[in-house]
């Protein structure tokens, strides 16, 4: 009974994690679209951004590693791919489209994360996380056909690139649970911001004071810390639950570009948003109450 109640007070902890981590990424919105950074043309913004932020981000973890346990193997190389794809397709995106279109996009995340979760860690697929599935897919499907355009169409595609290859960090990092979590996400993040580097300096405009200052916000407070949270987090929650879980970032993230910047958004943009919600609701409402 004991070890019942710490495993059930263990995922309790989990889920209160990944809900303020996203709290934490929905500030993404706000930052890349604030005058400095939208002060960088478009085809640099997404490359810079993601490279400064995930060096930023890397080097505030490096000293919470415990260095005796952190090892490099070969089954990591697939989640530091798709971070660092994730890192790049996300930010680049935002430059194309807007802050909602590019987060709900994103979250198609979702659906491959089941996927991911049932093909390679053998994760059973419950009825309730069926139906938050099925109801936020309605969400993101009905925000995409209402904002879908010819001049969108670019920012779209990056935005569903970050959301097939979002499945696969959070898939990775359940599968990765008993590596040391700050490890993982300083080397996805050192990985991913050093692989742009030479990149960046070779042609990417150099940053302004101003902008330095933004970038390392969005390195530490936004990807950094909040991603070591989701990956304790994922050593007790299922890759599913994490990723429905995450979802209030998408209602968030726009909601917050709306109140600062004052990018507007359709009706459809927050009808689909409360799919979403609605979805995540009723999976913890009903089927936590029916297990009880």
């Amino acid at each position: 009974m004991r070890d019942r109640d710490s495993t059930s007070a263990a995922v309790s902890r989990g889920r209160l994690l990944i809900l303020l981590a996203a709290v934490c990424w929905s500030t993404s919105g706000l930052l890349l679209k604030s005058p400095p950074l939208r002060a960088l043309p478009d085809v640099d913004r997404g490359p810079v951004v993601a490279c400064y932020r995930s060096l930023f981000a890397a080097a505030c973890l490096l000293p919470l590693v415990s260095w005796r346990t952190a090892r490099v193997r070969l089954r990591m190389m697939p989640m530091v791919a798709c971070f660092a794809a994730m890192n790049l397709l996300f930010v680049s995106s935002m430059a194309y489209t807007t802050a909602a279109v590019a987060i709900f996009m994103q979250y198609t995340a979702t659906a491959w994360a089941f996927v991911f979760g049932a093909v390679f860690l053998k994760e059973r697929v419950s009825r309730g996380n069926l139906l938050a599935l099925s109801m936020a897919l309605i969400g993101i499907v009905w925000i995409v056909w209402r904002h879908w355009s010819g001049s969108r169409l670019f920012g779209v595609g990056l935005a569903l690139g970050s959301g097939m290859t979002y499945g696969g960090v959070i898939v990775a990092l359940r599968g990765l649970r008993d590596e040391d979590p700050a490890w993982l996400i300083a080397l996805n993040h050192a990985a991913s911001g050093l692989v742009l580097l030479p990149w960046v300096i070779a042609r990417g405009p150099a940053p302004t004071t101003g902008q330095w200052l933004l970038l390392a916000v969005l390195g530490v407070f936004q990807m950094g810390l909040p991603y070591l949270l989701f990956a304790k987090a994922v050593q007790t929650v299922s890759a599913q639950e994490a990723s429905l879980l995450s979802l209030p970032e998408a209602i968030l993230n726009p909601l917050w570009v709306w109140l600062v910047w004052g990018e507007s958004n359709s009706i459809a943009t927050w009808i689909g948003g409360g799919f979403i919600l609605a979805g995540l609701g009723l999976r913890f409402a009903l089927f936590r109450a029916a297990r009880g």
